[in-house]
């Protein structure tokens, strides 16, 4: 059984996305913490994940900056800052921007402070076994949805109503069953749903690594120092 996955944080972990490329049917799964995927009864081939992987020590990475080239305004805003890897070290949001303004002359943003500790999460993960690097890819859904979209980044914001509609128009065609079967079965207090449509989009993404299609920011990958690639796939 051969099997792929696409991950968006949710409100009660990560929702999880499994496609099995022999039968294309889509289960999705709530998991509490990314070592949850551990647990599965069968390792997908590739999981990308909608979070920061590798860090720089200072500065912004390559990824980032070429993400928002492409995107352009306005959604070239959906692609905040990845926070330098010393920040990971704080305990508090005001310690955060401290270390963020002295390294990076950048305070950390609410947004991304909500999130840290799913970064640091998945720093811990990969770093702790660095073969996992194998599996495991960094994506931006908005990058996603763009590759997907022609190259051409969406209108609308994806939590507006017309925003989810063009959203839509691009995973129904492929995953329209299984998005709906999804959005009757899964508890909607577990996640939002535009969680959904960027775990689709990642799911997506997923797929193109597997057949060798995937984009790739920057070409050329380089490593943070810690041994993580800094990069995102689409």
């Amino acid at each position: 059984m051969s099997l792929v996955a696409g991950m968006d944080g949710c409100r009660t972990g990560w929702l999880c996305l499994i496609k099995d490329m022999a039968t294309d049917c889509v289960n999705a799964k709530i998991l509490p913490n990314i070592s949850g995927l551990l647990e599965l009864e069968t390792q997908p081939e590739v999981v990308t994940v909608d979070i920061p992987i590798g860090l720089t020590d200072w500065g912004p990475r390559e990824c980032d900056r070429l993400a928002r080239k492409y995107l352009k305004a306005p959604r070239a805003s959906s692609v905040f800052p990845a926070p330098v890897r010393p920040v990971l070290e704080a305990t508090t949001y005001e310690q955060a921007c401290q270390i963020g303004d002295k390294v990076n002359g950048r305070k950390l943003s609410r947004q991304l402070w909500a999130i840290l500790p799913k970064i640091r999460e998945v720093d811990t993960f990969l770093r702790s076994d660095p073969t996992r690097q194998r599996w495991v890819r960094e994506v931006l859904p908005e990058v996603c949805f763009w590759a997907w979209n022609n190259n051409k980044a969406m209108t609308h914001k994806k939590r507006s109503p017309s925003g989810k509609a063009e959203r839509e128009a691009l995973l129904k065609p492929l995953y329209g069953n299984d998005y709906a079967r999804i959005q009757s079965n899964l508890p909607q207090g577990w996640y939002a749903n535009d969680d959904l449509l960027d775990a689709f989009a990642a799911l997506w993404s997923a797929e193109r690594v597997v057949a060798g299609k995937a984009v790739v920011l920057p070409e050329t990958v380089p490593v943070d120092s810690c041994g993580l690639r800094m990069e995102m796939v689409a």
